[in-house]
């Protein structure tokens, strides 16, 4: 996922233009649910109706039967993720969130999710370096410019 595309991207992602930064945002985003195809795409989209339709159980064998078929696949990993975050699960969300990172070093939802879980586990230090690891990618990404001062305050 290192090619001339993802490469300019991520240039992107820091442009002035917001136009520019919205289009490689969504672009980026599009790639990671897409990695695996129409296949891996529809199961993401599977689990995120049965979670929408309060089937979490569900939802997350789903998540964890294509995690186990498709280990490298990083939004799945990263959906199951944020619906251990929605359940209060912060530990497991978080594992989840480190593996999204080591398999794409550069996937800036997983570092904001891995901050805020650190953030609900009080571990503030740590939440503060997840943050910044997002914004050094999405530098015009205010939400965790404004996280890291909350984390920040909250070390006093």
């Amino acid at each position: 996922m290192n090619s001339p595309e993802i490469i300019q991207l991520l240039e992107n992602l820091k442009a002035v233009d917001e136009s520019t930064r919205s289009q490689a945002t969504a672009k980026l985003w599009q790639l990671w649910f897409e990695q695996k195809g129409e296949l891996g795409l529809e199961l993401l989209k599977r689990a995120q109706f049965l979670l929408e339709s309060g089937e979490v159980e569900k939802a997350e064998k789903l998540l964890t039967k294509t995690i186990k078929s498709y280990p490298d696949f990083a939004e799945a990993w990263n959906r199951r993720a944020v619906l251990y975050f929605t359940q209060e699960q912060y530990e497991k969300s978080k594992g989840d969130c480190e593996r999204v990172v080591q398999l794409v070093p550069y996937h800036f939802g997983a570092w904001h999710g891995l901050g805020l879980c650190l953030t609900a586990l009080g571990n503030y230090y740590e939440a503060i370096g997840a943050f910044r690891q997002a914004l050094a990618i999405q530098p015009h990404a205010l939400i965790n410019q404004k996280l890291i001062l909350e984390c920040t305050a909250l070390l006093n």
